[in-house]
């Protein structure tokens, strides 16, 4: 018995033990979290390598049941942890209560993003995410200011999480291989707890200043700014030059101006 992947699901089966041995050991280990939980475990490759590790308690997670049934049947000591469900839909409470839990994974392509601002929703409960993604995304969450990677993504997770990309994977390691390369990323949350600023304007500074890229922040963010001028640092900068504190402060100085301009009206 065998699961064909499918790629209406964006399945790559991994088939290389040493790969999965090293993504194990990748993960960072606390006594606070002992719960894990693995997203696409498809038929468990990473997941036996999970499992010898004494300290955790790992739960799986897939929309196929095909999947699903060949885990319980093949690992039916652990069949109360082999759930069916959609990552993407799930209430992590109901699952976990408050109790924080690392999430893990060689996600499906198609909703890797998805996946990565689902826990950054519930970052307060995800101290850690450990997972393998296509490459170009991989890059692209852990790239630094100054270059053309370093998007929408790179600056909300770095916002809460410190990233760190650990290593590229081959596409001979899948089933079916792939068409491009893959990397592994971990991002650990950092102590950042709140923004100084309203965190919904500050989601919507960053995606603005990035959907118009090419154009300074004088410009894209015209309808933000309401004619006031912006500091000398940002006034003719791009998106890509500023760090997460740069965005803050910008933030930070739109949210005054519009208070200002709410408390003459």
């Amino acid at each position: 018995m065998s699961v064909k992947p499918k790629k209406q699901l964006g399945q790559h089966f991994l088939k290389d033990a040493g790969t999965c041995q090293k993504i194990a050991k990748q993960v960072i280990w606390t006594n606070d979290t002992r719960k894990v939980l693995e997203i696409g475990p498809g038929m468990g490759a990473l997941s036996k390598y999970l499992w010898e590790i004494p300290e955790i308690d790992l739960w799986l997670l897939d929309v196929d049941i095909e999947s699903i049934d060949y885990l319980r049947a093949h690992y039916p000591a652990h069949a109360d942890r082999i759930l069916f469900g959609d990552f993407l839909r799930l209430r992590p409470e109901e699952l976990f209560g408050d109790d924080s839990f690392i999430v893990v994974g060689n996600f499906p392509y198609n909703i890797s993003s998805q996946i990565l601002f689902k826990c950054l929703e519930y970052r307060n409960q995800v101290p850690q995410i450990m997972g393998m993604f296509q490459k170009e995304v991989a890059v692209r969450v852990a790239q630094g200011p100054g270059s053309k990677e370093y998007g929408i993504i790179s600056v909300l997770l770095q916002t809460f999480y410190d990233i760190h990309y650990c290593f590229t994977v081959d596409e001979h390691v899948f089933i079916p291989p792939p068409k491009v390369k893959s990397g592994v990323i971990r991002c650990v949350r950092n102590e950042r707890d709140a923004l100084p600023c309203d965190e919904k304007l500050y989601f919507h500074v960053v995606k603005m200043a990035f959907n118009q890229r090419r154009k300074t922040l004088r410009n894209s963010l015209r309808q933000l700014l309401k004619d006031h001028p912006l500091p000398p640092k940002f006034e003719s900068q791009r998106p890509e030059k500023l760090s997460v504190d740069d965005f803050i402060e910008l933030t930070c100085l739109i949210e005054q101006w519009t208070a200002e301009a709410n408390a003459q009206e």
